[in-house]
């Protein structure tokens, strides 16, 4: 049973939900869209030597969402105030999707903001031409097509949402919609990134799933030629989520890099 610390922290005039969990070296968790790494069984590893701290973005959870707030970009400057007010300057982050992508406008920022990046399967920036597609297009394909894209074994993406109470649901609904709200247009990357990531200073390792098909190893390893000095590893039987797809395997990446 995971024990956590919640409450609201107001940042630029909006009030975040924060929680924190476990005891140790603070690691900052900028979770996916789906928030996933915000539960059991994947939390319980984080927590088991660090104290794992969860900001969850403006419209996502319970985080209030402003008209103002409309792309990632937004988001790294209300983070890095958040950080200013925890305190928490050169703290090692792991960014998942969508997390990584809001970790990545943060250290072009603020290159001291991080130690250590270690990044799962992130998405923000445009590497191939105007023509060529870089991230599947999530809301135009199949639902069933998503899920094949998302997961080797599309079994350890279901969910049963008939089980949940009403609220989880709601949360799972606005969490969705703020995504498209953020990552719409223009479509999963902010234009102005990739010129942007030479200013990253952080140690930083990327971990990509050899079977994601939502946006390949072959695009990892574009951000890791941009990213200076960046890691890459693949892992194998694994999707987009290589850390819920295979936790030990992914582990063992994590730790040999953080520690």
């Amino acid at each position: 049973m995971l024990d956590a610390v919640g409450r609201a922290e107001e940042v630029a005039g909006i009030r975040l939900e924060l929680r924190r969990f476990g005891r140790g070296r603070p690691l900052l968790l900028l979770h996916s869209e789906e928030a996933l790494e915000c539960e059991p069984p994947f939390l319980d590893l984080l927590i088991v030597d660090r104290e794992v701290i969860i900001p969850l973005p403006p419209g996502f959870g319970r985080s209030e969402r402003p008209d103002w707030v409309s792309a990632p970009d937004d988001i790294a400057y209300v983070y890095l105030e958040l950080i200013d007010r925890l305190k928490l300057g050169g703290v090692d982050v792991l960014g998942c999707s969508l997390g990584g992508w809001i970790a990545l406008e943060m250290a072009t920022k603020e290159p001291t903001v991080f130690s250590r990046m270690a990044l799962v399967a992130p998405y923000g920036a445009k590497f191939g031409g105007p023509t060529e597609r870089d991230i599947a297009d999530i809301w135009m394909l199949p639902p069933a097509e998503v899920t094949r894209r998302k997961w080797f074994d599309p079994k350890k993406g279901e969910r049963d949402y008939k089980a949940m109470p009403e609220e989880r649901l709601s949360i799972i609904a606005r969490n969705n919609e703020s995504f498209a709200r953020f990552c719409w247009e223009p479509y999963m990357h902010n234009p102005k990134l990739k010129h942007r990531l030479g200013r990253v200073k952080a140690k930083t390792l990327l971990l990509w799933g050899e079977n994601d098909g939502i946006v390949t190893p072959a695009y990892g390893r574009a951000f890791a030629e941009h990213v200076p000095e960046a890691s890459f590893v693949t892992i194998a039987q694994a999707g987009h989520y290589p850390h819920i797809e295979q936790p030990a395997e992914f582990m063992r990446h994590l730790r040999g890099f953080l520690d």
